[in-house]
């Protein structure tokens, strides 16, 4: 499915990466991806899980290919074709939006309402060498129509569980879609999120993409589950709160 030159792994790289593998079968590959590491290549120069993906690579040079991204401090569920008509068929899925993402996240305070849908058009932005998304009018130039959907899981004084579903998948969409909503992700310093959380350090953005819903490429769906990863879990028990169980 490439033409690029295999990268070499160390056996740890190669331990590591197969140690995530969530499902796997002759047309895909499902990983729990961890966070801190980058889906793909971009300004920074450093192993990405494109990379790691060589750790698969077949008797005749070929390996998996990633069919969407995960921000880099955003852990869970992330799919990779085994095969170009694999990798036609789920790029033709996503377009008509017929995977079904589920997501948990930390807020410093449930939302109000407690569940719904927020539509706002959002437009990306180059500040420096950044790239950053805003809410912007659906008629402003360059604006993309957004959907998300959300149901708070569990409440405490200290903070809330959130579920969310992305119905568009733009660039940083929940996190800037929670932060117009005034309740910015825990740990999003790019978007205005607090950096701790029930008494404790937020080492990262607490968002983990836990359930993954699609069609299979040889018919029907299948759905793969992460668990929180630990950092995720332990922000949770700070703060009493339960309910992880993203999707039934």
């Amino acid at each position: 499915m490439t033409a690029r030159a295999p990268v070499q792994l160390s056996p740890e790289d190669t331990a590591a990466v197969r140690s995530w593998v969530l499902h796997e079968d002759a047309q895909v590959l499902v990983l729990n991806k961890p966070a801190g590491l980058s889906s793909q290549g971009g300004r920074i120069r450093a192993r990405t899980l494109d990379d790691l993906l060589w750790a698969f690579m077949r008797s005749n040079g070929k390996r998996p290919e990633l069919v969407h991204r995960l921000d880099r401090d955003t852990s869970g569920v992330i799919l990779a074709a085994k095969t170009k008509p694999a990798a036609g068929f789920l790029g033709r899925a996503i377009q008509a939006r017929k995977l079904q993402k589920t997501y948990l996240a930390l807020v410093s305070a449930a939302p109000e309402p407690q569940a719904g849908r927020i539509d706002l058009s959002l437009r990306r932005e180059e500040i420096g060498r950044e790239s950053y998304m805003r809410v912007a009018a659906a008629d402003a130039p360059g604006a993309q129509a957004a959907t998300s959907l959300y149901t708070t899981l569990s409440v405490d004084p200290q903070g809330a569980l959130v579920e969310l579903s992305p119905v568009t998948g733009r660039m940083h969409q929940l996190r800037v879609h929670f932060a117009a909503i005034g309740r910015p992700l825990v740990g999003d310093a790019r978007y205005g999120g607090a950096l701790t959380f029930a008494g404790q350090a937020a080492p990262r953005l607490m968002l983990h993409a836990a359930a993954l819903d699609f069609p299979h490429p040889e018919g029907g769906r299948r759905t793969v589950e992460a668990p929180p990863p630990d950092d995720f879990v332990r922000l949770l028990a700070a703060a009493g709160l339960t309910g992880t169980a993203a999707a039934s």
